[in-house]
């Protein structure tokens, strides 16, 4: 089993949560213009200049409709859908560890790493950036997601060793958060009588 093409599977799969069109357009780029990835078929169909050029506006339009917040909460209601989707391809096509892990494991594993990383951006913490700023951060969110998305994306093919470095690094951050945010008992107080 190639642990790197699994890391890399995983890191592509998460930025998909973000924005379901940029990690595809990365991974269509890197195989139409590189050699960092070869893309067996039916994958190879995304190095096509169509579908590069189809995935670059999808992303312009994903951003513009992330920036304005009432926009917002309706696309987060579509890719609902659609980020776990490609979360899937992006796995199942991703470094070649399609003929060696079950397409319907990949196929899952992608469904359900895209739809939690989407969940908690659409749930948890979209809702409070737009109340909090009362849709003023939007725009900054928006382009924080994509860029992020987009260095995952990168990362996840050229190094994707560095993935299982974050991933360990943020189990680590929400174990210590949790041990640290649980409250204190209240300093008890003597009366004096």
């Amino acid at each position: 089993m190639d642990l790197l093409g699994i890391l890399s599977a995983f890191g592509l799969s998460a930025s998909a949560g973000l924005n379901a069109y940029i990690p595809l357009l990365v991974v269509a780029l890197l195989g139409r213009l590189t050699n960092l990835i070869k893309l067996s078929e039916p994958w190879d169909a995304l190095t096509s200049w169509w579908i590069i050029g189809l995935l670059a506006v999808l992303s312009i339009i994903e951003f513009l409709a992330d920036s304005s917040p009432v926009i917002n909460h309706i696309n987060d209601a579509i890719q609902t859908f659609v980020r776990p989707a490609a979360g899937a391809i992006l796995f199942a096509a991703s470094a070649n560890v399609i003929t060696e892990i079950s397409p319907v494991l990949s196929i899952a594993a992608g469904i359900l790493i895209a739809g939690g990383v989407h969940a908690v951006k659409s749930l948890a913490i979209r809702p409070v950036v737009t109340a909090s700023t009362g849709g003023a951060g939007n725009i900054a969110i928006a382009a924080a997601e994509d860029i992020t998305s987009t260095l995952v994306s990168i990362i996840s093919v050229i190094v994707p060793a560095l993935i299982a470095i974050v991933i360990i690094a943020v189990i680590a951050w929400v174990i210590w958060r949790r041990t640290h945010s649980q409250a204190a008992p209240p300093p008890s107080i003597d009366y004096i009588s």
